[in-house]
């Protein structure tokens, strides 16, 4: 029983995630029960990345260093699933994008994930922004200290409280110190 249950609640996790990612019902305005529920099945299906390892071993990289911005706060390390990135597929369950802050040791702690699609290959098949959870993507124009064509991208700060918003680039919470960054990068 408790196995049936366990695979129904997988199932209903996965249609919540589909109809979040539909434009019409983010547009509609999802609830707040199902949102919390789509989150929290997001954190569940990527929980096993808070060991930065098992990230690598599944194909994310380390990617840009410490990304902080003076007055509005840092975001981390960005490890990049670049087989990911380069689809059209937006998926709350598999972000192509995790977050990491690093300590003043260099130990790395998962604190978001990212949602990211190339403006292009996304416009090519929708008349509308991606959203998810909700929420509109953000538009992210070239030229960009990415040094990336126009994407669309969105933070879920899914393990670090952000009194910013838990959708908002930048955390006041989030630190890239120069101790950290070298540490880090050791």
């Amino acid at each position: 029983m408790k196995r049936i249950n366990d695979k129904l609640r997988q199932l209903a996790a996965a249609v919540l995630t589909v109809l979040l990612a539909t434009p019409a019902f983010a547009h509609g305005g999802a609830p707040t029960e199902d949102v919390d529920a789509a989150i929290d099945a997001a954190r569940r299906a990527t929980a096993r990345y808070q060991d930065v390892k098992v990230a690598m071993d599944d194909q994310f990289m380390p990617n840009f260093g410490c990304v902080d911005q003076p007055g509005q706060g840092g975001m981390g390390i960005h490890y990049i699933n670049g087989t990911r990135v380069g689809d059209a597929r937006i998926d709350a369950l598999e972000p192509e994008i995790l977050v990491y802050e690093p300590d003043r040791k260099g130990r790395l702690q998962l604190v978001a994930l990212e949602y990211l699609v190339f403006r292009d290959v996304w416009d090519a098949a929708n008349q509308q922004p991606p959203m998810l959870f909700g929420h509109p993507f953000h538009l992210v124009r070239a030229p960009n200290r990415y040094g990336l064509p126009d994407f669309y991208e969105l933070h879920l700060w899914a393990w670090k409280k952000n009194k910013n918003g838990t959708f908002n680039d930048w955390n006041p919470a989030v630190q890239c110190d120069s101790e950290a960054k070298a540490a880090a990068a050791r």
